[in-house]
């Protein structure tokens, strides 16, 4: 029976599956480096604000806890931001009349929340609660880094899956890794 296929036709081939598959395991690669690298998870990414706030100086100079704006932070899944009014005690009103504070002043005058950009987030399909993380002992700065220095602050953590399940394996014994590490603790 004749040969169907020259020798030249089946290296051809055979350098094509090569090809073909090397493509197909570097792209593969590939995506999964992005998907971990910052410009996919938003670490370090620091979104400018309304208005421009010291955490230094508020936290270390002024001694103002964290709680003290992020109020929800031991009772909800959001930790939340102040209201308006809880900026004005501090700031006199020949303050509140400065270009930094426009925004302070329209939304004390239009009774609307200033409008602050998310720095720190997850991914929609996440189920994240402050409060049971602040109840388990878990630190602020854990996720958030050391905002207390920042003087603008930025994504600190990747707060990718892999991210979080590292610090959910390092927690306690064996039944509380496996309840930590099930599908539908952030998952809902």
């Amino acid at each position: 029976m004749p040969q169907l296929f020259t020798p030249r036709a089946d290296a051809n081939l055979r350098t094509a599956v090569v090809v073909v598959t090397a493509i197909l395991a570097l792209g593969s690669a590939g995506v999964w480096a992005f998907a971990r690298s910052p410009a996919a998870t938003g670490q370090y990414r620091a979104p400018a604000q309304p208005v421009p706030f010291a955490h230094p100086l508020h936290v270390n100079g002024l001694r103002i806890e964290c709680e003290y704006c992020h109020a929800g932070v031991r009772r909800s899944a959001s930790a939340g931001l102040p209201p308006t009014s809880a900026c004005v005690p501090c700031h006199k009103d020949a303050t509140l009349r400065t270009r930094m504070f426009a925004p302070v002043a329209a939304s004390l005058s239009s009774g609307r929340p200033i409008v602050w950009r998310r720095v720190t987030s997850v991914a929609d399909f996440v189920f994240f609660n402050h409060a049971a993380h602040v109840g388990a002992g878990v630190s602020c700065q854990r996720c958030h880094g050391p905002v207390d220095r920042m003087l603008v602050v930025y994504q600190a953590a990747p707060l990718t899956m892999e991210w979080c399940l590292q610090c959910h394996r390092a927690q306690g014994a064996r039944d509380e890794v496996r309840r930590l590490t099930a599908c539908t603790t952030c998952h809902r």
